[in-house]
């Protein structure tokens, strides 16, 4: 075995003797040839890893290879934060999350604002083109006309004599001459303009002239056949095809969502033709659109706290961006339907959100009138200077909603959800899938059908509605009546029909009229037999739709 030298001059290698190992192996009390296979014995004060030996101290101590000195020690403890620092790096973390929280306030405030932007009508006038034409970029050719005789010939000759002929006039040499001249002139220019021209014909420039032109009319015809096209869709939306009028109204609906591109709420359309109503699915934001913080804090022991918001004020401000959806939603639809083609529209806004049912927080049954006497825009500078409202109670978008008969959840945190008024599924529904204003235009189209005018409506809501009508004199429902007709399917029993007949003898009507999608209780049909109550006629919801058939071809599905 040989080793590096070390402290030689002349870098020699030192050559061990044989017998050095043995002797050092010796003193060591180890035997050469037999190599100790048992572990040697720890002393109590010897440390985990290292084993006593029965040799000198300063010789017997063996390291464990995990402590052996060639392998790296361990890093000494970390000094002890500075207080200073650490709250300075506490303070800046607080600054900087509060800012992000007044960045989404601000956000919020400014999606407000957008929301309560007029919509622009997207009725058929506004979507018509009109066809100007492009010239030519560079009218070379058409610039240089073909050079005119008119051009170079030269004046005649004056009139010397007024008794001698014309033609002894024009046969002056001086006139001649120039006349000789000018033919030359003119010869030359024609040969230099035709040179000109087929050069540019050879160019290529008459090719591009040509094709410059074929594309204008390819242009003007395409907006001529657009034009044709929409005229046709007018033609369809006018006699309400259903196809034509929920183009029209996703159209205005997609627009109308232009000024809030960073925050998607698509919306859906179904026509329902037997009604003429427009069922409208609005997909509403997420509930994190609207910031739960309204700020962060630096707690005594530096520690980073949120400051939550009241859950009322983020209820409130959820709900008041759901409502200007859906106000311009319902704007759009109505600023569209400049033919009257509506005679309703109801406006369901649902929240989806993953791994969880649709839920629908708000729903609108509107009828055309409502609509028309309804402020659609609410006021954008109705926002305080902090980006929220002074009142929600006093909310000027919620209250336009509430005034169209909106039912709106109290909590859309929670799992509190509404009933819609009409679901979007099918466009023949069925008679109980009406939605209030729906069962109410039927019922008045069905009886005025059959002969009853003069309507007064006294009182309509889900349930249905109350009215009285007048019949004329030798039609099939004569005198005055007091019509009560319910949408639910619960069975009308013997106390609402002598309900009815006190409010005829109140009202000093003739007869009553109670109509219900369900039916009718067999106590109910047997008090009107009796004298008192012979008046009172019944319509159950099989009657309703006989009628709907008869009368206005209605196809309703039981």
């Amino acid at each position: 075995m040989q080793h590096p030298s070390d402290g030689r001059a002349d870098g020699t290698a030192t050559v061990l003797q044989p017998g050095f190992l043995a002797s050092l192996f010796r003193d060591l009390g180890a035997d050469e040839d037999e190599p100790p296979t048992e572990p040697l014995p720890r002393t109590d004060d010897a440390a985990p890893g290292e084993y006593a030996h029965p040799g000198p101290p300063q010789a017997a101590a063996v390291v464990h290879p995990r402590t052996a000195p060639d392998a790296a020690p361990e890093p000494e403890p970390a000094p002890a934060d500075d207080p200073v620092a650490a709250h300075g790096r506490a303070a800046a973390l607080t600054h900087h999350r509060t800012l992000a929280v007044q960045a989404d306030h601000e956000r919020l405030a400014d999606l407000l604002r957008r929301a309560a932007q007029p919509v622009s009508a997207m009725d058929f006038e506004s979507q018509l083109r009109s066809y100007r034409p492009k010239p030519y970029p560079d009218a070379a050719p058409d610039s240089e006309p073909e050079p005119a005789w008119a051009d170079f010939a030269p004046p005649e000759p004056a009139d010397a004599d007024p008794d001698q002929p014309r033609s002894r006039r024009l046969l002056d040499s001086g006139y001649q001459r120039e006349l000789a001249q000018a033919r030359l002139r003119h010869q030359r220019a024609l040969r230099e303009w035709r040179t000109r021209q087929a050069d540019l014909a050879d160019s290529g420039a008459a090719a591009a002239r040509q094709a410059h032109e074929e594309a204008e009319r390819a242009r003007a015809r395409a907006v001529q056949e657009y034009n044709d096209s929409l005229e046709e869709c007018r033609r369809a939306y006018r006699e309400a095809e259903p196809a034509a009028v929920e183009s029209l109204l996703e159209r205005a609906l997609a627009a109308a969502e232009g000024s809030t591109r960073d925050l998607p709420a698509p919306c859906r359309a179904v026509f329902r033709a037997l009604t003429r109503t427009a069922v409208l699915d609005l997909d509403l934001p997420p509930l994190d659109t609207v910031p739960a913080l309204s700020g962060y804090r630096l707690t005594e022991d530096g520690a980073v706290e949120p400051v939550h918001r009241p859950e009322a004020d983020v209820r409130a401000d959820y709900l008041r961006l759901a409502a200007r959806l859906a106000l311009r939603a319902l704007q759009a639809a109505d600023a569209v339907d400049t033919d009257d083609v509506l005679a309703g529209v109801v406006l369901n806004g649902w929240l989806r959100e993953p791994g969880r049912p649709p839920r629908c927080l708000l729903s609108v049954d509107a009828d055309r009138d409502a609509l028309a006497r309804t402020r659609l825009v609410p006021d954008s500078g109705h926002l305080g200077d902090d980006g929220v409202y002074a009142d929600a109670e006093h909310d000027e978008s919620l209250l336009r909603l509430r005034a169209l008969a909106a039912v709106i959840t109290p909590d859309p945190y929670g799992d509190e959800a509404v009933v819609p008024w009409g679901g979007a599924a099918a466009a023949v529904p069925a008679l109980g899938e009406l939605s209030p204003g729906e069962f109410a235009l039927l019922v008045r189209a069905v009886l005025t059908a059959g002969g009853l005018e003069d309507w007064s409506v006294r009182l309509r809501g889900p349930a249905g509605l109350v009215a009285t009508a007048e019949g004329q004199p030798g039609s099939r429902l004569p005198g005055r009546w007091v019509v009560w007709a319910s949408r639910g399917p619960a069975p009308v029993t013997a106390e609402e029909i002598a309900t009815l007949s006190e409010a005829v003898r109140e009202e000093g009507a003739d007869r009553g009229l109670r109509m219900t999608c369900g039916r009718f209780t067999d106590e109910a049909v047997d008090l009107t037999a009796e004298e008192r109550h012979q008046r009172i006629h019944l319509i159950d919801g099989q009657g309703i739709r006989e009628l709907a058939l008869t009368h206005l071809s209605l196809p309703l599905t039981a």
